[in-house]
């Protein structure tokens, strides 16, 4: 059976994804890789600075690879051909669905170098359709997510995406806010990225969406 391996820049992200795996993909294996040191990095120099790190990491996987992080996933897909495997970012899925949505798009993100990635790939997904992306950093909530406080966290998260009123879909641009889905109220459509991503990147070892 064909192994998955997932990139992730958290190991709060691992019990996410196995979580998910249980419930809609029982079976399917899973190998995950964690380096923080590589969202770190790409914070302060840029995503294109951790691509000699993320081939070297990436380079004895024997199947397809999701990457979780949304600041590096473009430089991942971008090594796809020197590694030799199919490699996909957790947010396309996410981000293609946003398109069919509408052309009002609102990009909640917790670190401000998820914008610059995000707003690039829902423009890819729309193609020739006109959108409009509009950008807003929770402020204070990533201290939250490093300090542990992970119900603080999606508490504000789910605050923010509240707030939203004149959108067609409102994107959590991280894997990491996937949680906050449950708690908002809006009644715009509110899209997070590791269920959808996690469905396309076993796709591509041969099993069908969950």
């Amino acid at each position: 059976m064909t192994a998955l391996t997932l990139l992730h820049t958290s190991p709060a992200h691992v019990p996410v994804f196995e979580a998910l795996r249980d419930a809609h993909h029982p079976g399917a294996v899973l190998r995950h890789l964690v380096a923080p040191e590589l969202l770190d990095r790409a914070r302060d120099r840029g995503p294109e600075s951790v691509a000699a790190e993320l081939l070297a990491l990436l380079a004895d996987a024997d199947g397809p690879v999701l990457v979780t992080c949304s600041t590096i996933g473009a430089v991942a897909e971008s090594l796809a051909p020197a590694l030799g495997v199919p490699v996909v970012r957790v947010d396309r899925p996410m981000a293609a669905e946003a398109v069919r949505r509408g052309a009002r798009i609102v990009v909640l993100a917790t670190v401000e170098s998820t914008f610059g990635p995000t707003r690039a790939l829902i423009a890819e997904e729309a193609g020739t359709r006109a959108v409009s992306v509009r950008t807003r950093l929770v402020a204070g909530a990533w201290e939250l997510f490093e300090a542990g406080d992970t119900p603080g966290y999606l508490a504000a998260v789910a605050r923010a995406a509240d707030a939203v009123t004149d959108a067609d879909a409102v994107v959590l641009a991280q894997a990491s806010m996937a949680g906050a889905a449950p708690l908002v109220r809006t009644t715009v459509p509110v899209l997070s990225s590791p269920r959808p991503g996690l469905d396309a990147g076993l796709r591509l070892t041969g099993r069908p969406a969950g």
